[in-house]
């Protein structure tokens, strides 16, 4: 009876472990049906365009505080269609005066878009002070979620496609040779830092090789 018992304890693992196995390859294949062959997302990444503004920061208060000194900054993005138009605006407060601005930058190859035209995504990630550890840094925007800045770029996708997607792109920043084989060229992260003072603006800019830099400009 025991023997029967372990047989039957053992078919049900195999099942289990099959169920498991086809679960986690359909979910494989969800993101290189979309990555390699969705015409929607084709269509969604061929009307990205190049993008001058993606954000700006400036100083809300900058004081010291027992012998050390704090500056507290305002971060905005901006819309891809409507640089007045914010999309996210948050507050943080950083050790020191020199601040790290944290991008994530995935770039599709030409295969992946049907016009043949380079096409990449900017997603901000973090900011952190000069003394910190990156690691420790302030998060942007939350991985994982659906930035606000392309939320009509997969519109056409069924929700379950467009989480599938997102939570893919997010996962590319630890694991950047995943899913290159299926149209994604280059993933990299690009930080850019400034000494920041009162009075000005830092203008967010991107550059036609995909690098992020800060444009000053007088607060009006």
């Amino acid at each position: 009876m025991k023997y029967v018992f372990r047989f039957v304890v053992s078919g049900l693992a195999l099942v289990m472990l099959s169920i498991m196995g086809a679960t986690l390859f359909q979910g494989t294949k969800t993101v290189q049906d979309l990555l390699a062959g969705s015409e929607e997302l084709k269509e969604a990444i061929a009307t990205l365009t190049h993008e001058d503004q993606i954000g700006f920061a400036k100083v809300v208060k900058q004081e010291e505080r027992d012998g050390q000194l704090y500056t507290t900054i305002k971060f905005v993005e901006t819309a891809r269609d409507n640089m007045l138009n914010r999309v996210l605006e948050k507050e943080y407060e950083i050790e020191g005066d020199v601040v790290h601005f944290d991008a994530l930058i995935v770039t599709f190859a030409d295969q992946a878009v049907m016009n043949g035209d380079k096409r990449s995504l900017y997603l901000w990630r973090r900011v952190f002070g000069e003394n910190m550890n990156p690691a420790d840094g302030f998060d942007i925007a939350t991985p994982g979620t659906h930035p606000e800045r392309y939320a009509d770029l997969l519109r056409n996708l069924k929700q379950s496609e467009q989480d599938v997607f997102w939570e893919a792109v997010w996962n590319l920043a630890n694991d950047p040779n995943a899913l290159q084989e299926y149209g994604v060229k280059a993933i990299y992260g690009n930080a850019v830092y400034k000494r920041l003072r009162p009075g000005l603006i830092y203008v967010f800019k991107i550059g036609a090789d995909g690098q992020i830099y800060p444009e000053t400009v007088l607060d009006m």
